[in-house]
């Protein structure tokens, strides 16, 4: 009998928050600046900020967010009904369905590490990509 994996922490990832203040930097030279670049700006500084304080602990039977050092909310395995990333590359949305709710998340932490603890702690219930032309042939 093997024992549990040991809690996870996942790292941060500053690169979707400073994407973000890149692209409102980009938008400076826009006729109607300053305020699209203080919009997309404020909301990268928003995203670094929370990249920064927030951080994904993967227990033995629970997903748990922290902010600081102050749990805020815990969302148990067993009622999970699937999980998906779109465009980790990015990085992009961490999306997971449990039996009462739905919920999406910025990826603001090493989507590697993110999808291998999933595997490892939910297994395989990632929701396949919509393949419609592949069902009708």
């Amino acid at each position: 009998m093997s024992s549990p994996p040991a809690p996870v922490t996942l790292e941060p990832d500053m690169r979707l928050p400073l994407l973000v203040v890149a692209l409102g930097l980009a938008l400076l030279p826009l006729p109607l600046s300053p305020w699209p670049t203080l919009v997309v700006a404020l909301f990268g500084l928003f995203l670094l900020i929370q990249s920064a304080s927030l951080r994904l602990e993967f227990k033995e039977d629970a997903l748990v967010v922290w902010q600081n050092s102050r749990e805020l909310r815990r969302f148990p395995y067993d009622q999970w009904l699937s999980w998906r990333l779109f465009a980790p590359w990015l990085p992009g949305l961490f999306y997971f369905r449990e039996t009462q709710s739905i919920h999406f998340l910025p990826i603001l932490f090493s989507s590697k590490e993110l999808r291998e603890q999933l595997e490892l702690r939910v297994g395989k219930l990632e929701v396949p990509k919509d393949n419609t032309n592949a069902s009708q042939q």
